[in-house]
């Protein structure tokens, strides 16, 4: 155990020799950049680095993650991210991207006891079931990766409704509001929603307009 700890941290120094070797000003001017434009909510158990995928430098992208990228407005840790963002970084576009194979979605799914983790996925069980009548038509990967496009669409939703985003919107028509699926088999990001920056626009994403899937 102290073995696999002491080869993180000689990892990182060969890692900061590199990346100096490469660029003398590498640290240094990464740390300069304090302008994001972009906020990222993805999840915890995600295969690939959100900055990988979109070709940015860190310091484009505001990064929080949990399981299964969700959007709880009770969870002042993701308010806090979301808030700190939109209303001191003033960033202008915020992604929620979801990925398929997600163990998040996959474990809401099935009817066992996973104990305190069921608290927090009970909003992905609770949307499997209002769009059970559909699902069900599905078998396998093809109804866990239908479900796991709703769930994007569903916090894309429920962002909007924040606090935040509806004072930022009575001020200006952003930020922009994205619901993204990373396809791992592929490498390819998949767009599930419009650019939403409005009461009006998020009637895209709400299942009580939409009704089905």
């Amino acid at each position: 155990m102290v073995e696999s700890i002491r080869k993180l941290l000689e990892n990182n120094e060969h890692w900061v020799n590199e990346m100096i070797a490469e660029d003398p000003e590498y640290f240094s001017r990464r740390n300069d950049n304090q302008t994001p434009s972009f906020l990222w909510i993805g999840c915890s158990d995600n295969k690939f680095q959100p900055n990988e995928v979109t070709g940015t430098d860190a310091g484009e992208l505001v990064v929080h993650r949990n399981i299964a990228n969700l959007v709880v407005q009770a969870d002042m840790n993701v308010l806090s991210v979301i808030g700190y963002a939109v209303e001191i970084l003033k960033v202008r576009h915020v992604i929620i991207c979801g990925h398929y194979g997600c163990n998040g979605v996959r474990t809401a799914m099935q009817t066992s006891d996973h104990g305190f983790l069921d608290n927090w996925l009970r909003a992905v069980r609770e949307l499997q079931g209002y769009y059970w009548n559909d699902l069900k038509m599905l078998k396998g990967e093809e109804r866990e990766n239908k479900l796991v496009e709703l769930n994007v669409r569903e916090q894309v939703y429920n962002l909007g409704k924040t606090s935040i985003i509806q004072n930022a919107w009575k001020k200006s028509n952003h930020p922009y509001l994205h619901g993204w699926v990373h396809d791992p088999n592929t490498g390819r990001i998949l767009s599930q929603t419009g650019m939403i920056h409005s009461d009006m626009s998020l009637k895209e994403v709400c299942k009580f307009e939409t009704g089905t899937i």
